[in-house]
């Protein structure tokens, strides 16, 4: 996956709220754009990747998650199968994910998220999303702030027109993200950090600044 592409295609600007910048962009052969939403959280690093390993956690702030399961499990790599709530009549989309660690320049680094439809059979219960991928960016910017950046493309299915699908592009990154920073900046929330992310990557934390 080509991160530095990713980030700096042509990006369209749409709507800024709550602190929350939500952009698109055009994929090629697919009528679903891609989006990405940007925020800032004064939150330690520490605090964010523990989050983001705290699986248990996930249907606190990712929107309209219905189900989430861990199936693999390789060090700090994850194939995780999420079921996402859709109005009716549609059925709900199931996507299995496989996650990894990368560096994202100098001063960063990405949870990438590829999808792999046919890691299990197909549950007729759910409508399986075939094209999927993302990435989470993590960039410090000292005194305990973190800029986040949050990538996606996901093509729902042919059942979803794309106008609907486009339209529907815009609450993923916006609530998602601010779910996100209401239970990173929560003090009672104190997920484990993970510590086999050390044998991968150094983390130097900042504490968020005390007014």
């Amino acid at each position: 996956m080509d991160l530095t592409s990713i980030l700096e295609k042509n990006w369209d600007f749409r709507v800024e709220h709550k602190g929350v910048r939500i952009y698109s962009s055009r994929v090629n052969g697919s009528d679903i754009h891609s989006f990405k939403g940007e925020t800032e959280l004064a939150v330690s690093f520490k605090k964010l990747i523990s989050l983001f390993h705290d699986m248990a956690s996930y249907s606190r702030w990712v929107h309209k998650l219905a189900e989430m399961e861990v199936l693999e499990k390789n060090g700090i790599d994850y194939v995780v199968r999420q079921v996402i709530d859709t109005p009716w009549p549609l059925q709900k989309r199931e996507m299995i994910i496989r996650t990894g660690l990368a560096l994202a320049g100098e001063n960063s680094i990405a949870v990438t998220m590829t999808g792999e439809p046919d890691y299990l059979p197909v549950n007729s219960n759910y409508h399986r999303v075939r094209h999927a991928s993302g990435l989470w960016v993590f960039t410090p910017n000292g005194h305990g702030k973190v800029q986040l950046t949050f990538v996606m493309h996901v093509d729902p299915g042919s059942d979803v027109p794309a106008a609907v699908g486009n339209a529907g592009m815009f609450d993923v990154p916006f609530h998602s993200l601010n779910n996100l920073r209401t239970l990173a900046m929560d003090s009672s929330y104190t997920p484990p950090y993970p510590k086999e992310i050390e044998q991968h990557i150094a983390i130097v934390d900042d504490a968020p600044d005390m007014p």
